[in-house]
């Protein structure tokens, strides 16, 4: 795929709406990071153990991914989905504001379930609009995408660094003791895991002095620009009803269908599961529907499982290995002092955030499955690296790194191609992501009981065995590619990005 005059002109025509769900999902990103290293001052805050936090941990992941089926609800219409993204871009704001508000823990585990539930939607509709403008130009605009994500995973640290507290935030006459342990407990807590918290107790009685307050009010405001650019969006399809002028916005394409399927098809059967497939993008529990698959090819709902299962594995193991990779380093035989442990889940994520940004240029000559087999091979190799040379601090470091950036693109690069295979007409979306979901909460979990029954040794099998599968079922997917039914020359003329575009398909935001 290459960067032509046609992708460029595609690009610049829908230039409002990309750079739109771009900047949503930095906020997704913002979001996604700054609950681990502020969790200790958000203890202090709340007066509750860390053991109670994990409950805020819970509460986010389990809303995300609630919010990641639900959002495909909202992608009916082009109103509902600029819609949820204003509600959910402006919630993220509204929670950065309120969390220094929050002094009960309770209540702190309910505001991040909002924020959770914000991110789920986020997560799926700015995913399935990209696919639905750009179709089979996407990779490079996913890529993208998930770009924003790192970048905002990285800033929201950063922001709230010089506003932690560099000893314990509540003064008690036992705070000296527990002091000397605070840059351990801290550099264990990382973005998407709360790590071994119960082993800690810190005093809960005592003078709250914390300044994570305002790390909090600068990420809302950084934030508040994200839901004004949808709410132009919205203004310029003139979705917004007291600007609108009493025109009517474009049809979506699902509208259009709708509109015109009873006059053009006539209930014709093989009609009707076209029309069936070209509904499409539903959300998770429409797709579970039976009906759905009446009349299609097997491979059709086995193109589904498979490419979500391989997201299940990749996206777990950025899961697990970002939460454990600092309790493995520092246990035996690796011994890594804490302080230079600390930096691992860091070069994690910077090297996920440099592999995202290196694979927006290689997208443009890299077909979306390439990029995804030579991933999954970088990871499998990575992890038995790290086995072979499991004593070596210098190769974890190294293996950390490259692991990083094979992981990075997966994501992106899965989700084009299976929308590729399906000719953007099955669940793909919304059955990838939530799938994608449910690995990174599952996955950490598993890894975490092996880990404590079988010792620190077996976080690298685990990884390496969850790296074989995600290989295995992409060897499954390519196999259900070859068996899926090719589209007809019709369907292929009607949807040639070289053609005019339909209203309410890729072309949406073109008029």
């Amino acid at each position: 795929m290459g960067w032509d005059e046609r992708v460029a002109a595609l690009f610049r025509r829908n230039l409002q709406p990309t750079l739109t769900y771009w900047s949503v999902f930095f906020s997704f990103g913002l979001c996604l990071a700054f609950l681990g290293p502020t969790l200790l001052d958000l203890r202090c805050q709340t007066h509750s153990s860390l053991r109670q936090l994990t409950w805020v941990f819970f509460s986010q992941q389990f809303c995300l991914l609630l919010g990641s089926c639900l959002g495909g609800v909202f992608k009916r219409t082009l109103a509902q989905s600029l819609i949820a993204l204003f509600a959910s871009s402006l919630a993220i704001s509204v929670v950065f504001a309120i969390i220094p508000l929050c002094h009960n823990v309770v209540v702190l585990a309910v505001v991040m379930a909002v924020a959770g539930l914000a991110m789920g939607c986020i997560d799926t509709i700015s995913n399935m609009q990209l696919v639905r403008i750009y179709q089979k130009d996407s990779a490079i605009f996913l890529q993208a995408l998930h770009f924003f994500v790192g970048f905002g995973a990285l800033l929201s640290p950063l922001i709230a660094d010089p506003f932690l507290s560099d000893s314990n935030c509540i003064q008690s006459n036992a705070t000296v003791n527990a002091t000397s342990n605070l840059p351990h407990i801290r550099k264990s807590l990382v973005p998407h895991h709360p790590g071994n918290l119960s082993y800690y107790e810190l005093p809960m009685k005592g003078m709250v002095v914390t300044h994570v307050s305002y790390a909090f009010w600068i990420m809302a405001l950084i934030n508040l620009p994200v839901p004004i650019a949808v709410f132009f969006l919205l203004y310029k399809e003139r979705l917004v009803p007291c600007f609108n002028n009493g025109s009517r916005p474009l049809l979506s394409a699902d509208e259009l269908a709708m509109e015109t399927q009873p006059a053009e098809k006539d209930n014709h059967p093989a009609t009707l599961q076209t029309a069936q497939l070209d509904r499409g993008h539903d959300d998770l529990f429409s797709c579970c529907q039976s009906k759905n698959f009446r009349g299609a090819p097997y491979s059709y709902f086995a193109v589904h499982v498979t490419g979500a299962l391989v997201l299940f594995m990749s996206d777990g193991i950025i899961g697990e290995y970002s939460g454990f990779i600092y309790s493995y380093a520092v246990e035996e035989p690796l011994s890594v002092v804490h302080k230079v442990a600390g930096y691992l889940p860091s070069l994690f994520w910077g090297f996920i955030t440099l592999g995202r940004l290196i694979s927006i240029p290689v997208s443009y000559r890299m077909k979306p499955a390439t990029m995804v087999a030579v991933n999954m091979i970088g990871v499998l190799v990575t992890f038995l690296l790290l086995l072979m040379f499991s004593y070596s601090v210098v190769f974890l470091f190294v293996g950390t790194a490259s692991l990083g950036l094979f992981l990075s693109s997966i994501f992106p690069s899965m989700l084009a191609y299976t929308e590729d295979i399906l000719q953007y007409k099955g669940c793909a979306t919304t059955v990838l992501v939530t799938g994608a979901g449910i690995g990174e909460m599952v996955l950490q979990l598993l890894v975490g009981s092996i880990i404590h029954d079988q010792g620190s040794y077996s976080f690298l099998i685990c990884g390496t065995i969850f790296g074989g599968l995600a290989f295995a079922f992409y060897a499954f997917l390519s196999f259900f590619h070859r068996m899926y039914p090719k589209p007809s020359s019709e369907v292929m003329d009607a949807s040639s990005p070289e053609k005019p575009p339909k209203t309410g398909d890729s072309g949406l935001y073109q008029g």
